[in-house]
């Protein structure tokens, strides 16, 4: 296999060396060049051709969200964004990837990370990752007829009653695809719906705001103890897996700080067992874009516990990174397999 082809795009020339040397460190990974700001990158995107870019979000003379969406306009290719875990950078680090940026890392400790060794294996999962990820313009793979929800190869028929909830994990690639489905619903979405998103904290408050300034449907993160109302969509807070449990007549979110699985805390499976749990209620679990089998396990759990659950996975041809719904799929537990435009719609006619 030929090495990666990366560039490193940052103000920080310390940065730009550690980045070089923690890429390079890996066989399979070679840096290709380095850009000092927005506009040079640019520049380097056009004359190096590389197959995965780096870029901080916050640079001099062109930040780095300005010249995403140049780069994406003009030569796409898959990029990373480097954030720090200031609110500012959150909400930009959103934006980017709602602008096309396939995946982000966050510095450990702020704009120059001097201990940015400490997530190299992070680094370098995501830029092999990156490399695979299916870039997506507005229209691109999304104009398939929509599934008639009466026709979808279901068991038995769904029985939607009050007690409804859908259930959604995701990770890389997914707060745009979460963008797409959330749009899709009206403002008066009668289900209850409860998200684990793969990110640290702050971001998924970041997330939250965004989804709900752009949704017509009420979206927020999660509080502990809060009780689930119809119509609101819930999104895991960072670090802290997410669970439902009944009181009395209602269903209540419960956050802990239990060990994480598979290394994912936020954990889809965690969401996922939990509402398996419930009795008498119409289950609907979706496995959207991300790395690795995050839900894959839970699916199994809630179509073994409830076999008239509708559980679906995205298809290949719209998920940014096909990890996770794969995994889903080879289950053999998942109802359908959809396009991203299709779920939102779907979702619509079972209410």
């Amino acid at each position: 296999m030929n090495p990666i082809r990366v560039l490193v795009i940052d103000d920080s020339a310390f940065m730009r060396k550690m980045l070089t040397d923690i890429l390079e460190g890996d066989p399979r990974v070679i840096v290709v060049g380095t850009a000092r700001n927005g506009e040079d990158g640019i520049s380097k995107v056009k004359e190096l051709a590389p197959d995965v870019v780096t870029m901080d979000v916050n640079m001099p003379v062109l930040d780095g969200i300005t010249a995403l969406e140049e780069i994406m306009r003009t030569t796409p290719v898959p990029v990373i964004m480097l954030s720090s875990e200031v609110r500012s950078g959150t909400e930009n680090t959103i934006r980017a990837i709602e602008n096309g940026a396939v995946d982000f890392i966050m510095k450990p400790s702020g704009e120059i990370s001097l201990d940015i060794e400490s997530i190299k294996e992070e680094i370098i999962s995501k830029v092999i990752a990156a490399k695979d990820a299916t870039l997506q313009s507005p229209q691109s793979k999304m104009n398939k007829r929509f599934v008639n929800p009466d026709r979808l190869t279901i068991q038995s028929s769904p029985n939607i009653t009050k007690d409804a909830f859908v259930v959604i994990g995701t990770s890389t690639g997914g707060p745009r695809a979460l963008q797409r489905i959330l749009k899709d619903l009206p403002a008066d979405y009668p289900m209850p719906i409860l998200i684990v998103q793969h990110m640290p904290p702050h971001f998924t408050k970041s997330l939250a705001d965004r989804l709900d300034a752009l949704s017509g449907i009420h979206v927020k993160e999660a509080v502990n103890g809060e009780i689930i109302r119809a119509g609101t969509a819930y999104i895991a807070p960072g670090d802290f897996h997410m669970t439902v449990v009944k009181a009395g007549t209602s269903y209540v979110i419960k956050l802990n700080k239990e060990q994480p699985i598979n290394n994912h805390r936020p954990s889809v499976d965690a969401l996922f067992d939990s509402v398996a749990t419930l009795n008498r209620t119409c289950k609907i679990a979706i496995v959207l874009t991300g790395m690795g089998s995050d839900g894959a396990e839970g699916i199994r759990s809630i179509k073994r516990m409830d076999k008239d659950a509708i559980t679906i996975s995205e298809s290949e041809e719209t998920a940014v990174i096909y990890g996770m719904p794969k995994a889903a799929k080879e289950t053999e537990f998942v109802d359908e397999v959809m396009p991203l435009n299709q779920i939102g719609h779907y979702l619509k006619g079972l209410s």
